[in-house]
């Protein structure tokens, strides 16, 4: 599970970049507000990553900080959303924007999104306002640098892509982090534990 890159930016082009590490070059898709603020080429960059595994694919999502992708994770926990079209509606609108339109309720603004439609505008409201407002405190602690909100996100990340549905992962995580875990290994260990029939 790739959850974090620092490298040489290689390559850029709008929703899409490749970074460089020691040789390798690993292609990451990203929202259009990523691209814009992106250094220029062969300077150092570092990007949040989302790993996404397909039976044919395996993809990686990058973000500027970890509320946005803990936005883009939410977007994938909606019916009919699927990664490319939340890379797509975080193009189209800022994490925070976004977030705040969704506690509002406010269709008018999320149907503007290219790609989101009336029905699916609807659900995203309807789907994701309760859990924007129990999670996106934790986003802003992160983005601020706190360890354990990026912790959980890596590891429910991880969890999700395994298979496990992402509520009961979030909740065995909160719990298994209360305890002081404090390695993405010890949390995992521990979480699938406890979800181990």
């Amino acid at each position: 599970m790739i959850a974090h890159i620092s490298g040489t930016l290689a390559q850029k082009i709008p929703g899409e970049v490749v970074i460089d590490v020691r040789g390798i070059g690993y292609q990451v898709f990203i929202p259009l507000n990523v691209f814009y603020r992106l250094p220029e080429v062969g300077s150092l960059v570092s990007l949040q990553i989302h790993t996404h595994v397909r039976e044919d694919a395996l993809q990686l999502f990058g973000f500027q900080d970890a509320a946005e992708k803990q936005i883009f994770l939410l977007l994938l926990g909606v019916s009919g959303i699927g990664p490319k079209l939340a890379i797509n509606v975080l193009s189209g609108i800022p994490a925070q924007e976004l977030s705040r339109a969704l506690k509002e309720g406010d269709q008018v603004r999320l149907v503007a999104i290219p790609g989101v439609g009336r029905k699916l505008a609807e659900r995203m409201i309807v789907e994701l306002r309760d859990k924007l407002a129990t999670l996106a405190p934790a986003g802003m602690e992160s983005a601020r640098g706190d360890g354990g909100s990026q912790l959980l996100l890596d590891a429910v990340s991880a969890l999700v892509n395994l298979g496990y549905k992402r509520a009961e992962a979030e909740k065995t995580v909160r719990e298994v982090l209360k305890r002081g875990e404090h390695s993405l290994e010890q949390v995992l260990k521990e979480t699938l534990r406890r979800m181990s029939p």
